[in-house]
């Protein structure tokens, strides 16, 4: 859904940016970039560079649906050895980033016949750093790996080399809402990809009728409600900057809550088999404030039944790799019936993994579209439902594909450079780790919570300020936004969304 862009009074220098996503998702993370205002955009691989001012990064942090990362490159060199990179990180004013009481951390990213090994490049740099200021002042800022006042990324991309400073901190992909999880969840931001791929915004109701822990639909819901992903997390690698403006970023915060619609004429509705996991979807739904939005019910999809409204599909079944099932073609060609006799005149988008699986639905897809859900190559099928046989609705006007799609499926080598790419990952030695449960990323690339808890917070909002504010909407009887808790998780929860209690940190569940 298209973001307002509201530039602060005083004009802000422009600087180049660079957000991180997934293969597959860069066109739409493009989309997202340039509707908040972003200049210059550039799709790369895994990455979308592109310029604009400060304002412009806090708010590529706190609203895209589709970033993982937002880096700010502050050097552009060439080194062919470790010792031309420790040259030239010594180049860097580091007191300009850094002081003797501050700690940091470097993640390096490499793709190249020089350097071998990742992990080296980041010894080199911490090394570079910790010498210039011990030559200096005789003194050297900490490592620290777990929560550093200051995240450093450099990539390698053959001698080409990228320093930059990381301004998300943990993954993007850590929204803050999710309570629980299930085996094998799916990412948040791969989720939120496959909804703004399929075009949808709100248009008319969402269905998954496989939900597991509700990731699709609270993606979906936050999208068609316009509200911003970062809502709920505590807090981002910048507000540790030297040059952090706490006012701008409050601002930025009561800006997006202001843009929240609440008149959206959908709903969303989850189903599984699994009361488990029902039961771990009702309480994500929850914690993200949405509970009048979405219904989530225990049900088998072999049940499923022609919905009454306009509605989409949106699902992600079983792959047999992370998550089985005992019968896993009859699942599909289930769910190939299902879609054909219960969801006539509707569209169904579906994530898999296996040629066989979806060889077992039996329907012809109008788009397929390459996607990893981390180390899998996946594919996501449209599905046009309509009612009796192919060549009569054809001779009645329809269209199985529209023009736009036709012209992605005649793209040559759509599904080579993700071949390609699969390859690079299965070839370097770290790639094991490159499971979407991990995110660490990947040496082949090219460059490479207002939040729930914001007690920290040192804007024009006080804390006790802050509550009042909550507690003012709740007073007026106004539409619930919700309000900026204090590490107590009391919070200044309003009328439309009901916030539940939320966790204080995220840190201890397994990345996915």
């Amino acid at each position: 859904m298209e973001q307002s862009f509201d530039s602060s009074p005083a004009r802000l220098p422009q600087q180049e940016i660079i957000a991180k996503t997934f293969m597959g998702l860069e066109p739409v993370l493009a989309k997202e970039l340039t509707q908040l205002g972003a200049n210059d955009v550039q799709i790369g691989r895994r990455m979308v560079s592109f310029t604009g001012d400060k304002e412009l990064m806090y708010r590529a942090n706190f609203q895209l649906h589709t970033a993982i990362k937002i880096l700010k490159p502050i050097r552009h060199f060439k080194a062919r050895s470790a010792d031309d990179v420790y040259e030239e990180i010594k180049k860097v004013d580091w007191t300009e980033y850094l002081g003797n009481d501050k700690t940091f951390a470097v993640d390096s990213v490499v793709f190249s016949d020089e350097f071998r090994h990742s992990k080296f490049v980041s010894y080199k740099v911490k090394d570079a750093i910790v010498d210039q200021f011990r030559e200096r002042t005789g003194k050297r800022p900490n490592i620290s790996v777990s929560s550093p006042d200051i995240r450093l990324n450099i990539h390698i991309a053959e001698d080409n080399c990228t320093l930059s400073l990381d301004s998300s901190g943990e993954s993007l992909h850590r929204r803050g809402y999710r309570q629980e999880t299930l085996e094998a969840p799916l990412n948040e931001v791969l989720a939120a990809g496959i909804i703004l791929l399929t075009g949808w915004h709100g248009e008319c109701d969402f269905i998954d009728p496989m939900c597991g822990s509700g990731t699709l639909l609270i993606e979906a819901a936050l999208i068609a409600h316009n509200i911003a992903p970062g809502l709920f997390r505590k807090e981002y690698a910048f507000e540790k900057w030297p040059d952090f403006d706490a006012d701008l970023f409050d601002h930025i915060y009561n800006d997006c809550e202001d843009q929240e619609r609440d008149d959206i004429d959908c709903h969303f509705y989850g189903y599984d088999i699994d009361m488990k996991a029902v039961n771990t979807a009702l309480r994500n739904v929850k914690a993200a404030g949405l509970s009048n939005s979405i219904t989530i019910e225990q049900q088998d999809f072999k049940d499923f039944k022609q919905p009454v409204r306009k509605s989409i599909i949106v699902t992600n079944p079983p792959y047999g790799e992370r998550i089985s099932t005992p019968d896993l073609l009859g699942t599909y060609k289930m769910i190939g019936e299902r879609l054909k006799h219960g969801f006539t005149g509707n569209d169904a988008w579906l994530l898999s993994y296996r040629e066989e699986c979806f060889d077992q639905i039996g329907l012809k897809p109008s788009i397929k579209i390459p996607l990893y859900n981390g180390s899998l190559e996946c594919e996501l099928r449209k599905y046009q439902m309509f009612d009796g046989k192919m060549k009569v609705f054809r001779s009645e006007g329809g269209e199985v594909k529209s023009d736009e799609e036709r012209r992605q499926m005649a793209e040559k080598h759509r599904f080579k450079k993700h071949r390609e790419f699969k390859q690079r990952l299965e070839e370097q030695e770290q790639n094991e780790e490159g499971d979407i449960r991990s995110f660490t990323f990947h040496r082949h690339d090219l460059y490479e919570d207002k939040k729930p808890n914001r007690s920290g917070f040192s804007g024009k909002f006080g804390k006790s300020e802050r509550f009042e504010k909550s507690e003012r909407f709740e007073k007026s009887g106004k539409s619930g936004k919700p309000g900026r808790p204090g590490k107590s998780g009391k919070s200044g929860y309003g009328n439309k969304r009901d916030f539940g209690n939320k966790r204080n940190r995220f840190d201890d569940e397994e990345e996915d």
